[in-house]
């Protein structure tokens, strides 16, 4: 019997190998195939979700646009006042709504949609402004009994926009330039809960804030070492500059630029959004004071959701978790915190 030759060996070795490699090939195609079929299919749900928004969106806007115009018409042959101011109260409201819609899809749309229907909704509110100074010229026009929607628009867009270098300070009510204070106001009257405009609190250096009752907008600017307990906000909040802070706050949507080495208490409805921040940690909103109840049904945040944990970091881009937040250790964490309602009303 003859010997192998041993490069017959040599050579099916090298075919085996080959077999080898293609079927390994054929393994990672197919699985490839599996992974693109479920991102077409989460791509699909994204997809028809935004579609749906920008349907109904559409629709509503619309109909203001609509209303407007027939107001406009009928403004001009008519002398009652109060039926004028209803008219414009009523789509004042139908704003509000709008805006309210766009936060609460505001964590599957793509940024532009987000930006772009703030825009809308802006120039909604700009087009009822200009009416309302043309029909009733000798009071500027005003919302006591509603939410004004033109606060939580400018919030809104100046949240869903690139943080700016330099924030302005509103020009609004609030505590400014304070050190080494406890702070408190109340927004609640006496006989039921009651809300105001925009509200803000800036350049406080180991301050305590006590907020009861609601707003429609917060805006929270350069803070140290301070601790910041608020009622719920039926808007928006922008918190920018803030280090070394605890805040417990609630509100529909809530924008954090450049804070280092601060804890968050929240109850929100859309994702909490951070950029420029680093060494933050987020826990569940645990405040109380009497009343609270009532203000949480009224800004429409009396249910949990958890969005509190589930944090967007807007210029971290990799598919792992971003390093510049976390949820606090259970240990760690307040249990709950109870604040009285003084201050002036």
């Amino acid at each position: 019997m003859e010997d192998e030759d041993p490069r017959s060996e040599t050579v099916d070795e090298a075919l085996q190998k080959k077999h080898h490699d293609m079927l390994e090939r054929f393994s990672a195609r197919h699985q490839a195939r599996k992974s693109d079929s479920a991102f077409s299919s989460s791509s699909s749900s994204t997809f028809e979700s935004t579609s749906s928004f920008l349907s109904q969106f559409a629709d509503s806007k619309r109909s203001i646009e609509s209303r407007i115009a027939e107001l406009r018409l009928a403004s001009s042959s008519s002398e009652d006042s109060s039926k004028i101011r209803s008219d414009l109260a009523e789509i004042s409201s139908s704003i509000d709504d709008l805006e309210k819609l766009v936060a609460a899809n505001s964590y599957f749309l793509p940024s532009y949609e987000v930006r772009s229907s703030l825009r809308s909704a802006s120039d909604l509110k700009q087009s009822l402004d200009a009416l309302s100074a043309a029909v009733l010229p000798k009071k500027k026009f005003s919302f006591k009994s509603k939410p004004s929607s033109s606060s939580a628009t400018k919030i809104q867009k100046r949240d869903l926009a690139p943080p700016p270098t330099n924030v302005v300070v509103r020009d609004s009510p609030g505590f400014r330039n304070k050190r080494g204070e406890t702070l408190a106001k109340s927004f609640r009257s006496s006989s039921s809960s009651s809300s105001m405009g925009e509200f803000t609190l800036s350049d406080l250096d180991s301050c305590r804030v006590h907020l009861t009752g609601t707003v429609n907008a917060l805006f929270i600017h350069r803070l140290r070492n301070c601790s910041v307990y608020t009622g719920p906000v039926l808007g928006s909040i922008l918190i920018d500059d803030v280090e070394d802070c605890v805040l417990v706050v609630a509100s529909h949507q809530i924008r954090i630029h450049r804070a280092k080495k601060s804890d968050f208490y929240l109850r929100v409805r859309s994702r909490p959004i951070i950029e420029d921040s680093s060494g933050v940690r987020f826990g569940p909103y645990c405040l109380g004071y009497g009343g609270i109840e009532e203000d949480l049904k009224t800004a429409g945040l009396e249910e949990e959701t958890e969005s509190w944990a589930n944090v967007d970091d807007f210029l971290w881009l990799r598919a792992v978790h971003s390093p510049n937040w976390s949820l606090l250790p259970q240990e760690e964490r307040l249990s709950s915190v109870s604040i009285s309602g003084e201050g002036d009303s």
